[in-house]
């Protein structure tokens, strides 16, 4: 679809060209937007999910199992891969058109004046028509970082952190304990707190941190919830949890901890948020995450960013098995760490195909090129097309099983240019 012909298309390209800019962290022009939208926060029960890695996994599941129990649930996520819609979603349904061209219309001059930021706008956006959905539960994700967070405004029914991992290291620290600080700021005082981190000292940091905020309780998933037996297959991942057996459609070993951090997260707020323990499998069936290993024909879509990503996609490849040879389409953006990214992916395919998103900002476009004088360096089997149609034939053609990864950016131009719907049918 031409969006840039439609007013929506139009609405949503000055959105993003008069509130982009730099990234302003901080709660006061998102409390002051809100508040003129009449503090919808405030109306909304909330999950509120943060981490480095396993947000959008946590945040699936829990929409799943709790539409299972009948629940009207909303869902605010970040960043989109084809439509901004995407972002915004009451029971799987994204908001109407209409509704984001209302909200940007009449709000977009009062956001300008206070300087209010891309995500500011959204997240104000998002939290008005959660509001007047009247949704039972909203489960929110953080966009960036925790504690400076405009979706820190919550104050939630229970506040999550999945892992933690290098990313975004230029505004959140470049220490694994500095970014933990960070997303540990969404604990709050006297709000349940669960952490789904695996090492034994960053899950100690957080915690200490949930502790020092007056969490309560402070559930920490190794302890309360612990997993064995992970077997994964090419139709999702089954696990024992506390002794349980339960199956995700998601691939990978990483999603039954994503998975048990998702049951922790809703048990934390009543049992009766759960799905009876013997229907808990049948409710997983329900969970659509797009872009996150998902696989169409020989065609794998992930949007694998940082080294831990790519380390994950590597690892479930590895486990699953798909047939070779394997080709990786890569196309990262130019601050993220492309070469740990690359060193990573290497242990799972045959050979890489560097390129460009088209939708990746000009000025955070990487050059490919150097990728592939890397790669090539590094004893790697490596290829150029900097033009995205091209290395989407080259890459099918040449292949048996096709990975598409590096941003976000990357895996949306490729499902629109493959007709991949980022919506559940």
């Amino acid at each position: 679809m031409d969006d840039h012909l439609t007013p929506y298309g139009e609405a949503i390209q000055a959105l993003f060209a008069r509130t982009t800019g730099s990234i302003k962290p901080g709660l006061e022009r998102t409390e002051a937007l809100l508040a003129k939208l009449g503090s919808p926060q405030r109306k909304l029960s909330a999950i509120h999910v943060a981490g480095t890695n396993g947000k959008g996994s946590v945040v699936a599941t829990c929409e799943a199992l709790l539409r299972a129990r009948g629940l009207v649930v909303g869902r605010y996520t970040s960043p989109h891969l084809i439509d901004f819609r995407e972002r915004v979603t009451v029971n799987g349904q994204p908001i109407f058109e209409e509704e984001v061209l209302e909200f940007l219309e009449r709000w977009i001059p009062t956001a300008e004046e206070m300087g209010a930021t891309f995500f500011e706008v959204t997240t104000a956006l998002a939290f008005d028509w959660l509001a007047k959905r009247e949704v039972d539960l909203a489960v929110i994700e953080t966009g960036l970082g925790g504690r400076l967070d405009s979706t820190n405004v919550l104050t939630p029914r229970v506040a999550t952190v999945t892992s933690i991992g290098l990313d975004h290291m230029n505004l959140l620290g470049d220490t694994l304990e500095a970014i933990a600080k960070e997303k540990a700021g969404i604990f709050k005082a006297g709000i349940p707190a669960v952490i789904g981190e695996p090492a034994p000292a960053i899950r100690e940091l957080l915690a200490k941190c949930a502790k020092e905020a007056v969490a309560a309780p402070v559930v920490i998933l190794d302890d309360a919830y612990p997993i064995s037996d992970v077997q994964v297959s090419a139709t999702g991942t089954s696990f024992k949890l506390n002794g349980q057996t339960m199956t995700t459609p998601l691939l990978g070993v990483h999603q039954a901890r994503n998975t048990g951090t998702a049951i922790a997260t809703l048990a934390a707020i009543g049992k009766e948020y759960l799905p009876p323990p013997g229907e808990i499998s049948k409710a997983l069936a329900g969970v659509f995450l797009p872009g996150r290993f998902e696989r169409r024909g020989k065609v794998i879509f992930d949007v694998a960013h940082n080294p831990d990503g790519a380390r994950t996609v590597a690892e479930t490849i590895r486990a699953i098995n798909p047939p070779s040879p394997r080709t990786a389409l890569v196309a990262v953006l130019s601050d993220k760490d492309w070469r740990g990214i690359i060193r990573e992916l290497a242990l799972a395919v045959d050979r890489f195909l560097f390129t460009n998103a088209p939708s990746a900002p000009a000025e955070r476009r990487w050059d490919p090129a150097e990728a592939r004088s890397f790669a090539r360096a590094q004893g790697f089997d490596a290829d150029l097309e900097p033009d995205m149609d091209a290395a989407l034939a080259l890459g099918q053609e040449r292949s048996e099983t096709l990975l598409i990864t590096g941003s976000f950016h990357t895996v949306g131009d490729a499902m629109s240019r493959l007709q991949v719907s980022p919506f559940a049918t």
